[in-house]
């Protein structure tokens, strides 16, 4: 009988340990969705033509990035060790083999939001923009972003 309740209070753990795992990850996967719903749902897809120029639009989506970017390493603190069930992209364990690379790329993407803050006002001058940011969150992705799918 103490065996059994035991082993099914180690069950129990495991299974809050799980479940702890992937509440991480899926926060750490929500960020990336909303900083990516910002930058290609809406400022890519702008730069491509694919929806009209909303400056109030745009400036709400770089606001978002602005936000967002610096709580970064906070979010990814902790290696949940597993990604989102059916999620495209994940992330690489190299984030917490080298945390201080990792952490050490955010500033320089905050840098370039904040260099592009205001320059926006029409499509040709948004496509700048979104290069100079995009090339900064490239320099991460290429490292620690693992396509899933």
């Amino acid at each position: 009988m103490i065996r059994t309740v035991i082993v099914a209070g180690a069950l129990l753990l495991g299974v809050g340990a799980v479940m702890a795992q992937q509440d991480v990850a899926v926060k750490q996967d929500n960020l990336m969705r909303a900083q990516g719903k910002s930058m290609y749902g809406v400022i890519l897809k702008t730069v491509k033509g694919e929806i009209p120029y909303d400056q109030k639009a745009i400036d709400a989506a770089f606001k978002d990035l602005e936000g967002s970017v610096p709580t970064i390493p906070n979010v990814f603190a902790t290696n949940p060790k597993e990604d989102v069930v059916n999620a495209t992209y994940g992330s690489s364990q190299k984030i917490w083999q080298n945390k201080a690379d990792f952490d050490s790329k955010v500033p320089a993407v905050s840098k370039a939001l904040a260099d592009v803050k205001g320059t926006a006002k029409d499509v040709a001058s948004l496509k700048v923009a979104f290069d100079t940011v995009q090339a900064k969150c490239t320099d991460c992705h290429e490292t620690y972003r693992l396509k899933l799918k």
